[in-house]
C-alpha cells in the first residue's frame, strides 16, 4: 500500500506515535485476553501499511530490535545453568526432542504438499517446532500451575526447545556467512570455521564462569543500577562478538546469559531486565510487522490455516503420544500438550534470519508470521480453558493412556490405599503446613495431597503420608482413600472465583459430592463473596485467612491488654 510521507517528523515524534499505537492495541488485546506478541505484531503491520507511514526510521528501529533479541536470548541463557539442565529429567528431554523431531518431519511433508520448495519447507518445519516459553510460563503462573506436574514437564521440554533453536541458529549462521552465489563447495569449510570459533568462545565462557563471574558480579551487585548496566553491556558485548565470529548475535547473547547463570544474582538480573526485554521486543515485532505486505499475508491464508491446524492439534497429540508411551496419564499429557499448540517469537526470529541470509523469500516470513498470529491467539484460550476442554474430550483420549501403572500411579506410594485417615489436606504450601501443625494430630492420620513433587518429598521427609493428587482431576480425587476421612480440607492457592475458570476448589466439591463423600469439607476463600459460593456448593466450613488472622490478632491484643486500674475512693 503506498504511504504518504510525513514532512519534518522527528524521530521522537515517530517513536511517540508507535508507542501510543502499541498502548492502544495492547489495551484492546488485554480486553480480548491476548498476549502482547499478537498486539505488537499488529502494531507493526498497521504502522507499516497505513496510508500515512508511521515507520520511517527503519535503521533506528532495527537497532532497537537487535538489542531486544540479544536481551531476550541473554535472559533465556540465565535460566540455563548446568544444574537446571541436569534436572530436566527423562520425560522433559524425551518429550522435547521427540516433539521437535516428529513436528519437523511432519511439518516438512506438509510444506511440500502445500507446494513449498524444499528449503522453505525445511525452514517452516523447524519454525513450527518452537513454542513460546514466555507465554506459557506466564499462563501457567496465572493459573497457579507452574509447580504442577504437567507444568514442570512443560517448562522442561520448553527449555529443551530453547536449546534446539539456539543450535539451529548457530548452524544457520555458519552456513550463511559470506556465502556468494554458487559457493556451495565452501559451505562445509565455513561451518567448520564457525564451529572452531564457537568452541573457542565456549572455552572463554567456561573460564569466565569458573574464575570471574561470581566475584565480579558480587562486587557490581552493590549498585543495582550498575548491575543492570553491566548485564546489558555484557549481553551486547558477547552478541557483537558472536556476530563478528559468525555465530550470530542471538547465540552470543545466549552465551552471555549462560556465563552468569551460576551466579547468586541470576534472579535479580532477570527481574530487573524482564520489563526492558518486553519493551525492546516491541521494536522487533514492529520491525517485523512493518516489513510485511498485507497482500503477501492475504496470499498465504490457505497455507497458514493448514499449518496452524497442525500446530494447534498435531503438536499436542505428539506430546500426548510420547508421554502416554512413558506411562503418564492422559490428563497430564493433555495439559502438557496444550502448551505446544503455538509457535513462538523464536520461530519468527529464525525465519527472519533465513530471509536476511537469502535462503528465503519474504513470502515465507509472511507465512510463518500469519501462523504465529493464528496459533498464539487461539492457544491462549485453549490453555486458559484447558480443564474444561479436557472434560469435553476425555472420552476420546483413552488411547493416549497405558493401563500399566506409570509415573503417576500408586506404585511409588505403597500401601497408602489400605490405611485409614481422619483428615485429607489438599495444598501443601505455607497455609496448608500451618493447618497441619495446628491440628496436633498423629501424622499417620493425616493424608496430604498435592501436585508439586518437591512438596510431596518435603512432607514425606517430615513424616507425613503424602500422595500425588490434583483437585481439578476427578479421577485423581476418586482414587484417594476417603472412606474413613472425617474432614477434607482445601488449602489451595487463593483465586477469585468470579474470574478463574474451573476453580480447583469447586471441582473438588463437585467430585466429593459425586463420590457420595459422607464427611465434612472445609475450604479456604479469598473474600466473603467467594465464601458464599462455596457454602452454596456444599462446603461445611469456609476459612477466610486474612479476616481470620485479623480477628485472632485482635484477640491476642485484647489478651495482652493490662487490666484497668481501679478508681480509689476519695
Amino acid at each position: 500500500m503506498p504511504s504518504l510521507s510525513l514532512p519534518q517528523v522527528s524521530h521522537f515524534d515517530e517513536l511517540t506515535a508507535l508507542l501510543v499505537l502499541a498502548a492502544v492495541l495492547g489495551y484492546l488485546g488485554l480486553l480480548l485476553r491476548q498476549p502482547m506478541i499478537v498486539c505488537f505484531i499488529a502494531v507493526g503491520v498497521l504502522a507499516g501499511n497505513l496510508p500515512v507511514g508511521i515507520v520511517q526510521s527503519f535503521d533506528h528501529i532495527g537497532l532497537l530490535a537487535e538489542l531486544g533479541v540479544a536481551v531476550l536470548l541473554f535472559l533465556v541463557g540465565l535460566k540455563l545453568d548446568l544444574q537446571l539442565v541436569r534436572a530436566l529429567g527423562t520425560v522433559s528431554l524425551a518429550t522435547g526432542l521427540g516433539q521437535v523431531l516428529f513436528t519437523s518431519i511432519i511439518g516438512f511433508l506438509i510444506g511440500l504438499a502445500l507446494g513449498l520448495d524444499t528449503v522453505t519447507s525445511l525452514y517452516v518445519a523447524v519454525g513450527l517446532t518452537f513454542s513460546s516459553t514466555i507465554i506459557i510460563v506466564k499462563l501457567l503462573s496465572d493459573k497457579r500451575e507452574a509447580d504442577s506436574l504437567h507444568g514442570r514437564i512443560a517448562i522442561g521440554f520448553l527449555i529443551v526447545q530453547d536449546l534446539v533453536v539456539v543450535l539451529a541458529m548457530m548452524v544457520l549462521s555458519a552456513a550463511g556467512i559470506g556465502a556468494p552465489a554458487g559457493a556451495e563447495g565452501d559451505a562445509w569449510g565455513r561451518i567448520g570455521l564457525v564451529m572452531l570459533y564457537g568452541c573457542a568462545m565456549l572455552v572463554l565462557v567456561g573460564l569466565f564462569i569458573r574464575y570471574v563471574a561470581t566475584p565480579l558480579v558480587s562486587r557490581i551487585a552493590h549498585s543495582p543500577e550498575l548491575l543492570v548496566t553491566f548485564a546489558i553491556a555484557w549481553a551486547a558485548l558477547l552478541a557483537a562478538l558472536g556476530s563478528h565470529l559468525g555465530l550470530s548475535k542471538e547465540l552470543g547473547g545466549l552465551l552471555a546469559g549462560v556465563s552468569l547463570a551460576s551466579t547468586p544474582f541470576r534472579e535479580a538480573i532477570v527481574a530487573r531486565l524482564s520489563s526492558l526485554r518486553d519493551f525492546l521486543l516491541l521494536f522487533f515485532f514492529i520491525a517485523l510487522g512493518s516489513r510485511l505486505d498485507l497482500s503477501l499475508l492475504a496470499t498465504q491464508v490457505p497455507s497458514a490455516l493448514a499449518l496452524s491446524l497442525f500446530v494447534l492439534i498435531g503438536n499436542p497429540l505428539i506430546v500426548m503420544a510420547i508421554m502416554g508411551y512413558m506411562g503418564y496419564r492422559k490428563r497430564t499429557g493433555f495439559l502438557a500438550g496444550l502448551t505446544v499448540a503455538q509457535i513462538s517469537e523464536f520461530s519468527l526470529i529464525f525465519t527472519a534470519m533465513g530471509v536476511s541470509i537469502g535462503h528465503l523469500r519474504p513470502e515465507a516470513l509472511a507465512l510463518v508470521t500469519l501462523v504465529g498470529l493464528i496459533t498464539i491467539a487461539l492457544s491462549v484460550y485453549m490453555i486458559t480453558y484447558s480443564h474444561t476442554l479436557f472434560r469435553i474430550l476425555e472420552p476420546l483420549l483413552g488411547i493416549f493412556e497405558r493401563q500399566l501403572p506409570g509415573p503417576e500411579g500408586s506404585g511409588d506410594q505403597p500401601g497408602y490405599e489400605a490405611r485409614a485417615y481422619d483428615v485429607a489436606l489438599f495444598g501443601l504450601g505455607r497455609y496448608g503446613s500451618s493447618i497441619a501443625e495446628q491440628l496436633g494430630m498423629p501424622r499417620s492420620r493425616l493424608l496430604a495431597v498435592d501436585f508439586n513433587p518437591d512438596e510431596l518429598r518435603r512432607w514425606r521427609a517430615a513424616g507425613y503420608e503424602a500422595v500425588y493428587g490434583d483437585a481439578c482431576d476427578e479421577a485423581s480425587v476418586a482414587a484417594l482413600p476417603l472412606d474413613s476421612v472425617r474432614w477434607v480440607i482445601s488449602a489451595l492457592p487463593q483465586h477469585d472465583v468470579g474470574v478463574t475458570h474451573a476453580d480447583p476448589r469447586l471441582v473438588l466439591l463437585s467430585s466429593l459430592k459425586r463420590q457420595n463423600y459422607a464427611g465434612k469439607v472445609a475450604i479456604s476463600a479469598q473474600n466473603e463473596k467467594d465464601a458464599e459460593i462455596f457454602r452454596q456448593r456444599g462446603a461445611d466450613l469456609v476459612f477466610l485467612p486474612f479476616q481470620d488472622a485479623a480477628r485472632r490478632a485482635v484477640e491476642l491484643m485484647d489478651d495482652a491488654r493490662p487490666e484497668p486500674q481501679r478508681a480509689h475512693d476519695g
